[in-house]
């Protein structure tokens, strides 16, 4: 228990009556009495009360002067601290008939004081039931603001491309893949936007409201190419291709456009078009889903495009350049290459290597010759000069591929067969349907074995139109077949193999302005129209 000190006022002198503090409570403080006596006006000697204090043991009683004093109320003093956040109060005893402080009078005070908000009225009446006069009490905090959150913005994708190559299994690093594309497909989801959150006010115990922080505010920025969610809280790509973000904007595009394809770009793999400004290097690759444009030369390096294949240069392929085009390639020439293309080749000349064209070549530059190697297509080869002067090996071929012709018959069997499967179905299910329609129960394994027939007729069906669809196309080729020809508008060298689906002719001498075509089982040479 704590030291206590409590005044007397007896009728002729005052007396102080202290209590020594037990089982180890706190001692008196001589300051403490000093204030409470200096507070209240009461003179006494410093001398006295500090030998009174030195030795106390037990309770001990002391006059402190012949005045007659009222008697003293209990009183509170309030420090307001931690800029107007905390309210502490200590209490000074009431005299021996002094009155205490009740709990409306504490709230009055504080309230005389300014304090007005956080008051703690737990505490109060916690000291009003268990007085103590030498703590300290806490009767009132202030309430921090609750500060908000920024608004920020969640990218789905690398923002920070940054040539990195890319680490073998075996530890070695691959810098032909330097990962400086973000690829996106078509409504996949790009960035979301987690709103600002908004701080709640404080308040000290003075009333004073306290602001939290301005909170940061933010919305997506796009350009092209994006769909943005109903809330406005997400962006979604409306397209195939890759995305950058620049400046703080999100930029889709299904162009992907480079200086040029080498060391500082690394391989480029890519779901839209590309355009290279300048050069393709040798050994890098560009595989793209659209079309891919080379407004300068393409060394012994590959390209693979879903679209059509441009080479505003040409390309020298150094006997391991590769094209290979869904659609068509056009080049300003095609040296030491291996090309293929689904639609048409065209190029200024092509000199020793491997072209083949879905439907025709046209060689019709300036020099215009096709020397060495090997060129087919479907339906027509044109150009100025075959083979060369210098009796230069050169194979020209038209017409469908015996491979082709194997599909066309492969396409043909499918439909029937498939057909047969059809028509066999098609009754059984109607039967079923009528049976239902006419209200007659089917068991359990009568509608497993119908849903299992109704899967296959679909399944079948949908087999049936991709076969039809492509036997179409064959069959196309195969009309356009009798109409094959190889046209030279200048000279056909020595040397030079013409070969028009199964049959072949060797040109043995120089001949000029032909054109050659199969007639009655033979490759036949025939005047210009």
């Amino acid at each position: 228990m704590d030291a206590k000190f409590q005044v007397i006022c007896d009728n002729d002198c005052t007396k102080l009556k202290l209590t020594p503090a037990t089982d180890g409570g706190k001692e008196l403080e001589i300051g403490d009495i000093v204030d409470y006596l200096n507070y209240n006006r009461i003179d006494f000697q410093i001398p006295e009360l500090n030998q009174a204090i030195a030795g106390l043991s037990t309770e001990l009683v002391i006059k402190i002067n012949d005045d007659k004093n009222l008697p003293i109320r209990e009183a509170m003093l309030i420090d307001i601290r931690d800029e107007n956040m905390t309210c502490a109060c200590r209490f000074m005893p009431p005299s021996d008939n002094g009155e205490l402080m009740t709990p409306d009078e504490i709230l009055n005070d504080l309230k005389h004081r300014g304090v007005i908000f956080g008051v703690l009225n737990d505490a109060i009446a916690e000291y009003c039931n268990n007085r103590s006069y030498t703590e300290e009490y806490i009767f009132a905090k202030g309430t921090e603001p609750v500060q908000g959150e920024d608004a920020y913005i969640e990218y789905m994708f690398n923002t920070d491309l940054k040539a990195k190559p890319t680490m073998l299994e075996d530890g070695s690093v691959d810098f032909f893949n330097l990962n400086i594309i973000n690829h996106v497909e078509e409504g996949e989801l790009l960035a979301r936007l987690h709103r600002e959150v908004p701080g709640v006010y404080g308040s000290d115990i003075l009333g004073s409201r306290i602001k939290p922080r301005d909170v940061k505010r933010m919305v997506l920025k796009f350009g092209r190419n994006i769909i943005l969610s109903d809330d406005k809280n997400e962006i979604y790509s409306k397209c195939a291709g890759h995305v950058n973000l620049v400046e703080g904007r999100v930029f889709v595009s299904n162009l992907m456009q480079v200086e040029n394809v080498d060391p500082s770009t690394g391989n480029i793999e890519y779901e839209g078009n590309v355009q290279v400004n300048g050069n393709v290097a040798t050994n890098f690759s560009i595989h793209a889903k659209g079309n891919v444009e080379v407004r300068g030369v393409v060394e012994g390096a590959e390209i693979v495009a879903g679209g059509n294949i441009t080479i505003a240069r040409g390309m020298n392929g150094m006997s391991k350049g590769t094209l290979k085009s869904g659609g068509n390639i056009i080049a300003q020439f095609i040296e030491n290459s291996t090309v293929e293309a689904g639609g048409y080749v065209q190029a200024g000349s092509i000199m020793h290597s491997n072209v083949i064209a879905g439907t025709e070549i046209h060689v019709d530059g300036k020099k215009g010759f096709i020397s060495g190697g090997k060129v087919a297509a479907t339906t027509l080869v044109e150009a100025k000069i075959l083979g060369s002067n210098m009796g230069t090996d050169t194979l020209v071929e038209i017409g469908i591929s015996p491979t082709m012709k194997r599909r066309n018959k492969e396409l043909e069997e499918i439909v029937a067969n498939n057909n047969k499967t059809i028509n066999r179905a098609i009754p059984i299910l109607e039967a079923a349907r009528d049976k239902y329609l006419a209200g007659k129960e089917l068991s359990s394994d009568q509608l497993d074995n119908i849903k299992g027939l109704a899967k296959l007729v679909k399944d079948k069906k949908h087999e049936q139109h991709a076969a039809i669809e492509e036997l179409e196309e064959i069959t196309g080729l195969l009309e356009e077949e009798k109409n094959s020809q190889v046209i030279v508008h200048d000279v056909v060298y020595p040397g030079t193999k013409i070969v028009i689906t199964d049959v072949s002719k060797i040109i043995k001498d120089p001949v000029k302005y032909c054109r050659f075509v199969k007639e009655r089982g033979d490759v036949k040479m025939v005047g210009m129209n």
